[in-house]
């Protein structure tokens, strides 16, 4: 099968590799979409450690089961051939340590990562652990819905660690930023987007989206702001947020890696103000958020490439050339994956 690897920081090329096998509780899904992400960039450049490589990133996955192992699921129903799923960043936890028994799966010290320890969805297939499959609705096409399997999940389970306020900032207005100001726009709340300094492009979708104001990353809104999440990987953007929302508020860090976070004064935390981070999801967080955006529709904007052009989807989304969500159109071009088999 045809798939993208990453052998080694800074080298990823399109690869003919075998066709993965499932094991116990795992199936074969034939890979329709897969939402390239900030993550895959952290890979790719080796801020974020690969530990067995090579190694197929891509963790936004939108496909079909096509097959499942011949020894019987340990526990709940098999996944019946056809089934579309979605597949997000946690892959496998323990399910045994004092993280997983207290719903906390997203900390499981042994937790493994799609496209970082198990091969992901840049590639015609997948094998994945059918207890982490997640049902997608149906009122989303399979461009639509990649980016809500990482992008739409952190972007959720950060908007509801951010708390309720009434004024939200979100910083770096990219893939995650424009599906949560939609959803707090939905909710009725204020949003303030913060790009790169002279991004007028991403200021102007920002507006199209709802955002009441959009500006600068170091700018300070022409209002206190209630709460903040920073998507960028800018260390320097936590002492401007802490500087822009009021006493109480909180600033939560989305991002799986961030830069050096640069000396500030106790006063920007004083206060009561909350910083804190938020890591990966839990199976928890999608059947809520695909729940509610089964109710709430959200537009993606997708910047849509072919597998083999997936190096040119992340030099464009390392350099901020399109607004909202590159996604890898695996389907697209000649027979479906399905047929290849």
């Amino acid at each position: 099968m045809r798939a993208i690897q990453i052998a080694a920081p800074g080298e990823i090329g399109l690869v003919d590799i075998p066709q993965p096998v499932p094991t116990a509780e795992q199936v074969i899904v034939a890979v329709r979409a897969c939402g390239v992400c900030r993550t895959d960039l952290h890979l790719l450049d080796g801020e974020v450690t690969i530990p067995h490589p090579p190694v197929v990133p891509g963790h936004q996955i939108v496909g079909t089961v096509v097959a499942a192992s011949a020894t019987e699921p340990l526990s709940g129903e098999p996944l019946a051939p056809g089934t579309r799923v979605g597949v997000p960043w946690l892959g496998w936890t323990c399910g045994e340590c004092r993280y997983c028994r207290s719903g906390r799966e997203n900390l499981c010290d042994l937790a493994r990562f799609t496209g970082r320890d198990i091969d992901g969805g840049f590639a015609e297939f997948a094998v994945v652990d059918r207890r982490f499959c997640i049902p997608l609705p149906d009122s989303y096409g399979d461009l639509e819905l990649a980016p809500l399997l990482c992008a739409g999940l952190i972007g959720f389970r950060a908007l509801r660690l951010a708390g309720d306020g009434q004024r939200i900032g979100l910083y770096g207005f990219g893939s995650s930023a424009h599906i949560v100001a939609q959803l707090a726009h939905a909710e009725g709340r204020s949003v303030f987007a913060f790009t790169r300094p002279g991004d007028t492009r991403s200021q102007r979708f920002a507006r199209e989206l709802g955002a009441d104001w959009a500006g600068g990353s170091l700018e300070r809104p022409p209002v206190e702001l209630d709460c903040a999440i920073i998507f960028a990987p800018a260390g320097e953007l936590i002492p401007a947020a802490l500087a822009a929302v009021c006493k109480g508020g909180v600033v939560v860090c989305a991002g799986i890696h961030m830069s050096a976070i640069p000396s500030f004064s106790y006063d920007l935390l004083w206060g009561e103000r909350i910083l804190r981070s938020v890591a990966n999801l839990t199976r928890s967080d999608a059947h809520e958020f695909f729940a509610l955006a089964a109710r709430t529709p959200i537009r993606t904007k997708v910047s849509r490439y072919e597998l083999d052009a997936t190096p040119e989807a992340l030099e464009d989304l390392r350099h901020g050339r399109f607004d909202g969500a590159a996604v890898i159109d695996v389907a697209a071009g000649g027979p479906s994956p399905e047929a290849r088999r």
